[in-house]
């Protein structure tokens, strides 16, 4: 049995919910040396969250920001608010959402539905 772990760096992006498969997929080639396993993917970031979703229709992506954000709203009467207005909801989505995803590997790729990412 053997393990790997490494840390990878993805672009800067704006605020809203954003595909990375590929990002992680061109930065962790060594996931295609394994057979059968399991990738822990953790965010290091306290304003940020991951999930999977459909990866197909960027409809998706606009809707699930709408619902975010309707869900936890930035004009709340938050006391957090050195970073700037969006800074304390991105708290509570990570709190909601997560900041880590284990995907299984099969075959030297990550085993994601057809539409997830």
């Amino acid at each position: 049995m053997s393990w790997f772990q490494k840390t990878v760096n993805l672009r800067s992006k704006s605020r809203g919910c954003h595909l990375i498969t590929r990002e992680i997929e061109k930065q962790v080639p060594e996931i295609e040396e394994y057979e059968i396993g399991m990738a822990n993917i953790f965010l290091q970031h306290t304003s940020a969250s991951l999930c999977l979703n459909e990866n197909a229709d960027p409809d998706v992506r606009v809707d699930m920001e709408m619902a975010l954000n309707k869900i936890v709203p930035e004009n709340l009467p938050y006391v957090h608010t050195d970073e700037g207005p969006d800074d304390m909801p991105g708290h509570v989505k990570c709190a909601l959402v997560g900041a880590s995803l284990n995907i299984p590997i099969t075959k030297g790729k990550l085993n994601l539905g057809t539409w997830q990412g």
